[in-house]
């Protein structure tokens, strides 16, 4: 359920921040610290919470809290990185040729 929850929590931050990003830039997650607090059954709905809680220059630091329908699940840090996808992709391409 720890996976499921911290899924959920980055992929409410790259949502959130979609919006805000220039064409050509995406965002890259950099670390990811969250506890696991309770488990979920099979079925049951999780919702995540995020908080901005930091930004220098690209790098963002989200605080994030995952709820089931009876309380918290999971709480941390989630930090993401603002990248130009053409220079990112650029050194993915050197990298392998190497």
């Amino acid at each position: 359920m720890e996976e499921k929850s911290r899924g959920r929590s980055e992929a409410t931050c790259i949502e959130a921040i979609a919006p805000y990003l220039d064409d050509g830039e995406h965002s890259v997650g950099t670390h990811v610290d969250v506890s696991h607090i309770a488990a979920t059954p099979t079925g049951m709905g999780v919702v995540a919470e995020i908080e901005l809680i930091e930004v220098d220059k690209r790098f963002l630091v989200f605080k994030v809290v995952a709820t089931d329908e009876t309380g918290k699940i999971s709480e941390g840090i989630h930090k993401r990185a603002i990248i130009s996808v053409e220079k990112f992709m650029s050194k993915l391409e050197q990298k392998r040729r190497s």
